[in-house]
């Protein structure tokens, strides 16, 4: 029974994680791209770790954090400019290859040794190299809180501090969207997701409107970015093709085209895979003879089937409606 309530209070401190509010955050910014414009963009990874990168360098160049933070977005912004402006004049299809090949370009440029002296290579950026700027805006008292099952610092890497941050960004981006989405701005996207031609004809834009989209789903993203690396170390290999198809599987479980569909999916996903993984590794799940080298794997193999059966069984997701998905149409 300890071992049971052990695993089951790990798991719920993952509805907490910065690690999950950071997925929340980078699939809130995928739905403004397929959700609600139809922008098939595989390389959500990319604007995060580009948002990392940039707030991690000016940090450790010396600006302020507020100034990091902003210079984060706006290499989630060039980053979004640079692949809407060849692409989106073209179908979904070739932005999907262009995301998923520009994000696999980002970090391979982060991990070689071309830019080692402002991306540390392979190894990336130690966090007490960029955290100093971040952790002196606390508020919260030194030492340790318990608030039910959940202790943690009050301040430090892992800590109540930085899950109060991290969710704050999630709140506010959930508000931001869910006023532009509602004005008529949004209901132009929605225009463009469902029929192109018919928004052109009533004399809009649809490429900057696509434009405008992709840049700001690539901020949510970039923000994304420094949410995830705050309780660790910025490793470029940690935010590569599998960080995107996660953020893909977190935003479909909770439902495209909805505004609490990513925050979601992204908490009951990682409260699953939490529970599975810790409970692999004890006596809780004995009866599944894995050895626990391969725990990691197999969890993975389990995400994998778990956005097959999401694509089609319950495309819509759990807060979706199946008439506004875009993975319909397509």
């Amino acid at each position: 029974m300890e071992e049971l309530l052990r695993v089951l209070t790990l798991a719920l401190g993952e509805l907490l994680a910065p690690a999950t509010a950071a997925y929340a955050l980078a699939a809130i910014g995928l739905n403004v791209h397929f959700g609600y414009t139809g922008l098939l963009n595989v390389g959500q990874a990319g604007f995060m770790l580009l948002g990392a990168y940039g707030f991690g360098i000016a940090t450790i160049s010396g600006a302020p954090f507020w100034v990091a933070l902003i210079i984060a977005m706006a290499a989630g912004t060039l980053f979004a400019v640079v692949l809407g402006l060849p692409t989106l004049k073209l179908r979904g299809d070739y932005l999907a290859i262009v995301t998923i090949s520009a994000a696999e370009i980002i970090r391979m440029l982060g991990r070689s040794t071309m830019f080692d002296e402002y991306t540390g290579g392979a190894a990336g950026i130690r966090g007490g190299d960029y955290k100093g700027s971040f952790q002196d805006l606390s508020f919260l008292p030194d030492g340790r809180t318990m608030v039910g099952p959940l202790e943690y610092l009050n301040n430090g890497s892992d800590s109540w501090w930085t899950r109060i941050f991290a969710w704050s960004l999630v709140v506010l981006a959930l508000i931001v969207v869910w006023l532009l989405t509602r004005s008529p701005w949004g209901r132009v996207l929605k225009g463009v997701r469902e029929d192109e031609d018919a928004v052109r004809a009533l004399g809009k834009s649809v490429y900057s409107y696509k434009m405008q989209a992709l840049v700001l789903g690539g901020v949510l993203g970039a923000l994304a970015g420094v949410i995830f690396i705050m309780p660790g170390n910025l490793a470029p290999d940690a935010m590569g093709r599998t960080m995107t198809f996660w953020v893909w599987t977190v935003m479909l479980l909770g439902g495209a085209a909805t505004l609490f569909g990513p925050v979601l999916g992204s908490m009951l996903f990682f409260f699953v895979y939490m529970l599975v993984r810790t409970g692999m590794r004890t006596d809780v799940m004995d009866f599944l003879p894995i050895p626990t080298q391969n725990v990691d794997h197999v969890a993975g193999v389990l995400v994998g089937v778990t956005l097959m059966l999401i694509v089609i069984f319950r495309p819509q997701g759990i807060l979706g409606n199946k008439k506004e998905l875009a993975l319909d149409a397509r």
